[in-house]
């Protein structure tokens, strides 16, 4: 009998609050973290604004003097994994660290700790870079600090795949507990990277929106016929899965359950989704097919709804593939608008928003969907949050380099 995995405890740091209720609450009430970049003057900026942490400071869960040794992506994470941690009740004892583990990506890590690097190198000359510049950038150092911090001795790796990375480590973790290679896994993604080096690029790429700057939570317009490009987001979650017997054992309490996972790749362009969609068409059917679930039963999906021209056409395509007549009986919503995009972090919040859209029987809304796209024809539960009794749900990551991964959740730990 196949090993099934639950989710027993919840943490996020976003632009929208540094909790999980905060989260929640401003995607049901559609409320937007999008605001002008005040991490640095973006004046010359053709894009001036983004979805920035607020009110975060390290201080206040960590040792100040470490916390200066580790780059921002890392503290969030950290931080995010010990919400869950005590969410989950794991603080209580009842767990084998040998038998816990951690996975957790980021898209591009401490980007910002190397260019600050490099303008100290340039100004004042090696003996002056920190010792910890090193352990500050790698990306696998928040699974492997978070692991530190708590002692957890199991498997222990970092995803890395552009978009898709959230969705990728907590599939990956699933199938470690599935495997019964661990009981207990701390799975999820971080990202901070609102610097003028990434803002600049994305840019030149024609990927973010830039002509909103006066209004910037109008800015992100998934599946809109006046959509124009994502604006980027920071921020961190963390899930707490755990083999469904040695949580029942424990006492914990139980979200939902992770009963689909598939995971795939374009193969077409550095950038850009194939416009058949195949890669998302087929991350979607593997996810459906490891639920032992059919399309039928999917009756919500959090998109990855990035609000760029290819990706919403391209995705929607996608699902009415996989969905065929059942498409039209689905509701469809993007998230971002409220969140930004926040890359490598972004399927691990949105598995959180999955995980309690059935928990709570509630539809987040696409905040800024009202100007119809012929060509994006689904529902995609425009501007208002809608109720409905859920029993499955789909979240769908896609990254730059072709990278697709799908998850799907069921309610109550019940399975499929």
């Amino acid at each position: 009998m196949r090993r099934r995995v639950v989710i027993t405890g919840l943490g996020a740091i976003t632009p929208v609050g540094n909790d999980v209720q905060s989260l929640w609450q401003a995607v049901v009430e559609g409320r937007s973290g999008i605001g002008r970049i005040t991490g640095f003057d973006p004046s010359e900026m053709k894009t001036q604004i983004a979805a920035e942490v607020k009110d975060f400071d390290p201080g206040d869960y960590m040792d100040r003097k470490e916390a200066r040794r580790l780059n921002k992506v890392i503290q969030i994470a950290t931080v995010a994994a010990g919400q869950a941690i005590e969410d989950a009740g794991l603080k209580t004892g009842h767990i084998d660290p040998e038998r816990t583990g951690v996975v957790f990506g980021s898209g591009v890590g401490g980007i910002n700790t190397i260019v600050e690097g490099q303008e100290i190198l340039n100004a004042k000359g090696p003996s002056r870079i920190s010792p910890f510049f090193v352990p500050s950038v790698l990306t696998d150092m928040s699974a492997g600090y978070i692991a530190i911090q708590h002692g957890f001795r199991g498997p222990n790796m970092s995803v890395i795949t552009a978009c898709a990375t959230g969705n990728n480590s907590l599939g990956e973790a699933a199938r470690m507990i599935r495997h019964s290679d661990a009981d207990v896994m701390i799975a999820g993604g971080t990202e901070s990277a609102i610097i003028p080096l990434t803002i600049a690029s994305f840019d030149r790429m024609g990927a973010l929106a830039c002509n909103r700057n006066d209004d910037p939570e109008s800015a992100l317009r998934p599946f809109d016929r006046d959509r124009s490009g994502f604006v980027m987001g920071e921020g961190a979650a963390a899930l707490v899965l755990e083999e469904r017997e040695h949580a029942l054992r424990r006492g914990a309490h139980i979200y939902a359950e992770l009963i689909g996972y598939g995971t795939s790749a374009d193969a077409y362009h550095i950038a850009a989704p194939d416009p058949s969609g195949r890669g998302a068409i087929r991350a979607m059917e593997l996810a459906i097919r490891d639920a032992g679930a059919t399309p039928d039963q999917v009756q919500y999906i959090n998109a990855h709804g990035t609000g760029t021209e290819l990706n919403d056409v391209t995705e929607t395509k996608a699902i009415r593939a996989v969905f065929g007549p059942a498409a039209d009986k689905l509701a469809v919503s993007s998230t971002k608008a409220v969140t930004g995009h926040q890359l490598g972090a972004a399927g691990a919040v949105e598995a959180i928003i999955c995980t309690l859209a059935l928990v709570h029987d509630t539809i987040p809304p696409t905040m800024n969907h009202d100007a119809p796209d012929p060509e994006c024809d689904l529902d995609y539960v425009p501007g208002k949050a809608r109720k409905a009794t859920l029993k499955m749900a789909m979240s769908n990551a896609f990254g730059f380099g072709g990278h697709n991964a799908s998850l799907i959740f069921s309610r109550n730990g019940d399975g499929a």
